[in-house]
C-alpha cells in the first residue's frame, strides 16, 4: 500500500489528508499546530507536531519510504523549499508542493518538486460555480472532472443522519467535513453563535437545514448529489 505524507494541515493539506485517509490510504501528517495535530490524529494513520522550518526536524524522521509527499505550507516559501529538498534527498519518490505564484513554481521545481499545485489559481472557476448554482458556496477543482465543494444539505436529506443519507453508495461522493453554527458562551457568559467545523463527521451526525457540507468527488456525481 502506498504511503502518503502531508506537511502543513491547513485547508488544502487537511482536505488532502482526510480524503486519502477515507480512501483507506496510510497517511502521516506533520504540522506545527498542536490542535490541528490532535484533531487529525483520530483520522489519519499518524499525526505529529513538527515545525518543518527547523532544518533538522525532517531529518530526525524516517521518511524515505514515503511514496508521495504533499507540501501544503501556505505562508513560507522558504519552509516549502527546505522540505522539498530534504524529502528528495531522503528518497521520497514523488513530492507535490503547493505554490501561490509562478516564481514559486519555478523555484520549487528547480529544487526537486515533481508536481506543483495552485489551489488559489482556480478562484475564478470557484466563483463562477457559486454564481451558477446558489447552493454551492465554494468550489476547488482538484483535477479535471474531480473537485471539492461546500454546499447546502439537499432538502431530501435534512433531518437524516449521515448514515441514513448514505451518500457514498447513492452518489459516489464523500462528505469530508461538516460546517454549522453552534451556540457558545462568550467571555461574558452570554450565548452566541459560532462557526464550527467537524472533520470526518460520524455516521450518527444529524443533517440540519442550515448545515454546510464539504463534499469531494467527481463533478458529475457532485451535481447528482446537490440536485437530490
Amino acid at each position: 500500500m502506498k504511503q502518503y505524507l502531508v506537511i502543513g494541515a491547513g485547508r488544502f493539506g487537511s482536505a488532502v489528508a482526510v480524503t486519502l485517509s477515507k480512501k483507506g490510504k496510510e497517511v502521516m501528517v506533520l504540522d506545527k499546530d498542536e490542535h490541528v495535530v490532535q484533531r487529525l490524529s483520530e483520522i489519519v494513520t499518524q499525526a505529529l507536531q513538527v515545525d518543518v522550518s527547523d532544518g533538522t526536524a525532517l531529518s530526525s524522521l524516517e521518511l524515505g519510504e514515503m511514496d508521495v509527499a504533499i507540501i501544503g505550507i501556505g505562508n513560507s516559501l522558504e519552509a516549502s523549499i527546505l522540505a522539498t529538498m530534504q524529502l528528495k534527498e531522503m528518497g521520497v519518490k514523488t513530492v507535490v508542493a503547493k505554490a501561490t505564484t509562478r516564481s514559486d513554481k519555478k523555484i520549487l521545481s528547480r529544487v526537486g518538486a515533481d508536481r506543483i499545485v495552485f489551489p488559489e489559481r482556480d478562484m475564478g472557476e470557484r466563483v463562477a460555480n457559486s454564481l451558477v448554482s446558489p447552493t454551492i458556496f465554494d468550489y476547488i477543482q482538484v483535477s479535471p472532472g474531480f473537485g471539492i465543494v461546500e454546499t447546502k444539505v439537499p432538502d431530501t436529506m435534512q433531518g437524516q443522519t449521515l448514515g441514513e443519507a448514505n451518500v457514498r453508495s447513492r452518489f459516489g461522493v464523500d462528505i469530508v467535513a461538516l460546517r454549522r453554527q453552534a451556540p457558545r458562551l462568550d467571555k461574558n457568559g452570554e450565548s452566541e453563535l459560532k462557526d464550527t467545523l467537524t472533520i470526518a463527521p460520524p455516521a450518527s451526525e444529524i443533517l440540519g437545514k442550515n448545515d454546510i457540507l464539504i463534499v469531494i468527488g467527481e463533478e458529475k456525481n457532485i451535481e447528482k448529489f446537490k440536485s437530490s
